[in-house]
């Protein structure tokens, strides 16, 4: 199972948010590139990159800071948070990045997915963020009446690389993830889906790596180890044995 550390991006700064509430943030005091090398030092592999500001007005807002953050690493970045349009998909894979996180865009519009794909093999990931299994947009601002399952089931043929699965009333909250709910998404579809929100320890991680099997490749940490509730070490540790 692969560890995605998370950089959220507001206003140039490393933050970590309550359930989407972008009044209710935390900074913390790492510059991004320094927080992302400090990542890579600790033995992680890929990084996961959200411009929060991006995702709530539909462009990039934080790209200075996601730029620095490119030049900091060599490990390969995913992105998310304001890619709408497929010259937005070009210029960050062209800018290295490894690969995009299309959410809004997947709901409001499933062909643009499907047609990145086509142009990008192997570069182009779902976010499908929930609140009650039904799927929320616009940075977490509106729900919709589609559920998680529906919208994932629209890229099963489209070469979609992951679904990275969020349970929004768990982000930033340390109350443990969803994984009864995302294993349930991973077990009726055939992309691998990334775990993300509410990991806060050690054994919510080994829990997770307990349902690989059903299509969990991957998982999200942001607040527990920014607070300290998780060292990197131990937690890399946990998910390779």
């Amino acid at each position: 199972m692969i560890l995605f550390p998370a950089i959220d991006l507001k206003d140039g700064r490393c933050v970590r948010l309550l359930r989407g509430d972008m009044d209710r943030s935390t900074e913390f005091p790492n510059a991004p590139e320094t927080q992302a090398a400090l990542f890579e030092a600790q033995g992680f592999e890929w990084l996961h990159v959200v411009d929060l500001n991006g995702a709530f007005e539909g462009k990039a807002v934080n790209a200075p800071a996601v730029k620095a953050i490119l030049d900091a690493v060599d490990m390969p970045v995913e992105l998310g948070g304001g890619i709408r349009k497929m010259a937005d998909v070009e210029h960050w894979l062209e800018a290295g990045v490894s690969r995009v996180i299309i959410g809004t865009q997947a709901l409001r519009e499933p062909q643009f997915v499907v047609e990145a794909c086509k142009a990008f093999p192997g570069k182009v990931a779902v976010g499908i963020d929930a609140k009650n299994g039904r799927v929320a947009v616009e940075g977490w601002g509106e729900v919709s009446e589609v559920t998680a399952l529906d919208l994932a089931m629209k890229f099963e043929d489209a070469g979609v690389c992951a679904i990275i699965y969020t349970d929004i009333d768990r982000d930033g909250m340390m109350q443990g993830p969803n994984i009864a709910q995302t294993a349930e998404l991973a077990e009726k579809i055939s992309t691998p889906v990334i775990l993300s929100g509410g990991i806060s320890s050690i054994h919510d991680l080994i829990s997770v790596k307990a349902f690989a099997k059903s299509g969990i490749t991957g998982a999200i940490i942001g607040r527990a180890m920014y607070d300290g509730a998780i060292d990197p070490v131990k937690a890399l540790q946990a998910v390779q044995c």
